[in-house]
């Protein structure tokens, strides 16, 4: 059976905002979660790099703008309500603004946060 097609109708937030889930496309690792509005999206569509919008800057980012840092994007995926987005990547360099290769390298243990070594 062939491919429906059907509209891409992302449904922000009152912000303007969908949540994107960003994996490495090789490896499946959780890489970064962040958040897109309309603009952030339309960037990334058409330059094949993960933009964003910044909460706390309040502005549109490339991700690696500043590091190199980049994430090519191979595909995005969307879920069944069209309000996260999930993009598969392939990241040049670390992923984390920390160095980390990921953001999430931390586990949360009763003692508090513990490093998970890679």
């Amino acid at each position: 059976m062939p491919a429906m097609s059907e509209p891409f109708a992302p449904r922000f937030d009152p912000a303007g905002l969908v949540t994107a889930v960003v994996t490495d496309a090789a490896t499946g690792a959780l890489l970064m979660v962040a958040h897109m509005n309309a603009e952030a999206i339309a960037a990334t569509r058409a330059t094949g790099e993960a933009h964003f919008w910044s909460r706390s800057r309040q502005r549109l980012w490339r991700k690696g703008e500043t590091s190199g840092h980049v994430l090519e994007v191979v595909e995005i995926l969307v879920d069944c309500d069209q309000d996260a987005l999930w993009i598969r990547a392939r990241p040049r360099g670390p992923a984390c603004h920390t160095g980390e290769a990921s953001c999430f390298f931390r586990r949360l243990a009763p003692e508090g946060l513990i490093r998970i070594e890679p």
